[in-house]
């Protein structure tokens, strides 16, 4: 299903309270106030409605994107025009894909959209290398990022090709909890691209092995290891 962008909000804030956003971010706390002033000068802070598309898949530009708040949804559209979900990116995170940084351009290889109101760091990639990569600041921070790009991905590949639904359910519990119990049931169904049917079926296998409860509609995770194991093969 196609969908169309919404345009984001200009937020204006002073050189300061700009200046506290970006240090609300982790990739940046190793920088002292002149290099962070930096940053303020190549950069701009945007807000976005729910729901609104920050890039296509295929698209291309020249900025380096990091969530400061709210939440992402990562996905890909098959040719049948079905949305295949990926991840979530949380705030105090890199959202942009990188592949290489011997390009200026950035191409865009899924579709990023806002799941609730949310705030963007945006930094001009060309004037970023300038000013911090070719000078070795910032690089181990910007390889971490990269590095966790590249889990979430093997997290995918595990998810959609190896595991059974027992598995899905077992390692999103286990490692997003929060997100789980923040969405709908059927939501979540989609998300594993498992039946509705299956994941009650699947939860309440899990919580009759005393493995999770319910706790006011809300999953709780009684026994880490076990859980764990679900997902491991050895259940």
């Amino acid at each position: 299903m196609l969908k169309f962008k919404i345009y984001e909000i200009k937020v204006k804030t002073s050189m300061n309270e700009k200046l506290n956003l970006i240090k609300k971010l982790s990739f940046f706390s190793s920088l002292d106030e002149e290099k962070l002033k930096i940053i303020d000068s190549i950069s701009k802070i945007t807000a976005y409605a729910k729901n609104s598309i920050l890039y296509y898949e295929n698209d291309i530009n020249n900025k380096i994107f990091f969530l400061v708040s709210g939440l992402i949804k990562v996905y890909k559209i098959d040719k049948f025009g079905n949305e295949i979900f990926l991840y979530y990116i949380y705030k105090n995170s890199l959202i942009s894909e990188l592949t290489t940084i011997r390009s200026d351009m950035i191409h865009c290889f899924s579709n990023a959209e806002f799941v609730e109101e949310s705030v963007v760091l945006e930094i001009d990639f060309l004037e970023f290398k300038k000013e911090f990569l070719s000078k070795n600041i910032l690089n181990n921070e910007f390889i971490n990022e990269i590095l966790s790009k590249t889990h979430q991905l093997h997290c995918v590949v595990n998810r959609e090709l190896v595991f059974d639904a027992t598995a899905k359910v077992a390692f999103t519990l286990h490692n997003d909890l929060e997100m789980f119990n923040s969405l709908k049931r059927h939501e979540i169904s989609f998300m594993l691209h498992i039946q509705p049917e299956t994941l009650s079926r699947v939860l309440n296998k899990l919580k009759r092995n005393s493995i999770i409860d319910t706790e006011s509609s809300n999953i709780i995770i009684l026994n880490s290891d076990m859980l764990k194991n679900a997902y491991k093969g050895s259940f």
